[in-house]
């Protein structure tokens, strides 16, 4: 109870950490300031939010231009913006909540919780469209729902869609192929409310915003001080200001309005761990499950997990997920396994907050990841492990030990090049355990050396023996 407490009281206080302070991060920040004037001015933008997340901090925040047509109210960290499909993630975590307490299976088939559910499939022979296939994008489903709302911005009601879907076919069986889908996020809402008993808006706001500390945030409600979404910038410069939409029965998939305050507070959760309860709303486990790969697109650029997009630049993995809506687009990116996240919210039909984004990250972001990793420790050695380097065999091949950079590393003598993928890291009484660049070895496993009449006589690595031979 004590533990949950404090957890929302740190979430409510929630307030920008001293790295901010750091020399490194405050000229990244003003890099990227310059910059974003430039965008600013040159591409007569409205309004941007952004912000910088590390663990539990918002390392930075800043707004800039305006968020009203008469250019009187200046963005900030609080301003009130469209999160578009930023929702899908909060759809995805609400399942995932009604899974972990018993109440549905990602593989129970969508006809189990809704028994309306009857769509045209692609083809005679496909298999039923289950949760999971609807978290992941892979279901096949059309894009939309049957009405042309991204025109008239007229939003079907649940039941409408409802009504429409019998009507609708599949473009492909479930898992031929990653295929994006407004509809299938729509279907999950309706999922929620059946499984949980509450309408769609009551459990998100209830399970998931408050107990995050998420209190600007709400769904398809008009709320106070919402920035004013505006259209493409026309070529006479002009923007035309957008009207509040109502998504209706496609809330679930589009219907979020939140800030970069509260939007660091979602960023926080997925660098936290543990069981669930208070503001950890899903548990460390199931958060971890939430954003491994499950679909990839075809030319494997990029992925879907449980709501989250996954993609690789270069060597580094992010997640996270965009929206678009009219007048708004957004952008939330985090780093796999780096602790950073950015977010990025617009009121502009073409301020393009994925560039944003990656610039943010690419600036203050790794700036910030530099400034908070630790010195590194010298690597602990004692020379009386120069005993174990030596020649090893079995009949699965050669493995040579050797002193390098004051570590024990294993080299394969047969491959083609003298490269070091695996590292022995000392675990104390004389163990030690294999570090590997790839999950093909025995990597996270003990290594153990076999002494006899004071002699090295062999090595395992996991439960394989391999013989000294030198």
């Amino acid at each position: 109870m004590r533990t949950s407490l404090l957890l929302v009281l740190a979430v409510a206080a929630f307030a920008e950490a001293p790295l901010r302070k750091n020399p490194d991060v405050a000229g990244a920040i003003r890099v990227f300031e310059a910059w974003i004037d430039g965008q600013m001015a040159y591409r007569g933008l409205p309004g941007i939010a952004v912000g910088v997340v590390h663990g539990q901090d918002l390392v930075w925040s800043r707004g800039f231009g305006f968020e009203d047509a008469a250019r009187t109210r200046p963005v900030t960290a609080k301003t009130k913006f469209r999160m578009a499909s930023h929702t899908k993630v909060f759809t995805a975590m609400s399942v995932l909540q009604l899974r972990d307490a018993g109440k549905l299976r990602l593989d129970d088939p969508v006809s189990r919780h809704l028994p309306w559910f009857r769509v045209k499939p692609a083809g005679s022979g496909d298999p039923a469209i289950s949760i999971e296939h609807l978290l992941t994008h892979s279901s096949g489903l059309p894009r939309e729902a049957a009405a042309p709302y991204w025109v008239t911005f007229e939003f079907p009601s649940a039941m409408e869609i409802r009504r429409a879907v019998p009507g609708q076919q599949a473009a492909y069986a479930p898992e031929v192929r990653w295929k994006y889908s407004n509809l299938a996020f729509a279907l999950l809402g309706q999922i929620v409310e059946s499984a949980s008993g509450e309408p769609y808006r009551d459990y998100v706001e209830r399970h998931v915003l408050r107990p995050l500390g998420m209190n600007d945030s709400s769904v398809d409600a008009p709320a106070p001080g919402i920035a004013t979404g505006f259209g493409r910038r026309m070529p006479d410069g002009s923007r035309k200001p957008m009207p509040f939409t109502d998504t209706k029965g496609l809330g679930p998939a589009a219907g979020l309005t939140s800030t970069v305050e509260d939007m660091a507070r979602f960023v926080s959760l997925q660098f936290r761990d543990g069981k669930s309860g208070g503001s950890q709303i899903l548990s460390g486990a199931t958060l971890r499950e939430m954003r491994r790969p499950r679909m990839l697109e075809n030319d494997w650029s990029r992925g879907n997990g449980l709501g989250f997009a996954v993609w690789r630049d270069e060597d580094k993995v992010y997640f996270g997920h965009g929206g678009s809506l009219a007048g708004y687009k957004t952008q939330t990116t985090m780093q796999a396994g780096g602790r950073i996240g950015v977010v990025v919210l617009t009121n502009g039909d073409d301020s393009r907050p994925s560039q944003i984004a990656a610039k943010l990250m690419a600036t203050v972001g790794e700036a910030t990841a530099k400034a908070a990793t630790p010195p590194a420790k010298a690597p602990l050695w004692d020379g009386s492990w120069r005993r174990f380097a030596g020649l090893y065999r079995s009949i699965w091949g050669d493995s040579e030990v050797v002193e390098n950079g004051g570590m024990l590393v294993i080299v394969d003598p047969t491959g083609d090049a003298p490269e070091v993928t695996q590292k022995l890291i000392p675990a104390g009484g004389g163990e030690f355990r294999l570090e590997a660049s790839t999950g093909g070895a025995a990597v996270g496993e003990p290594v153990r050396f076999v002494e006899k009449d004071g002699r090295v006589t062999a090595m395992t690595v996991g439960h394989v023996r391999m013989e000294r031979v030198r």
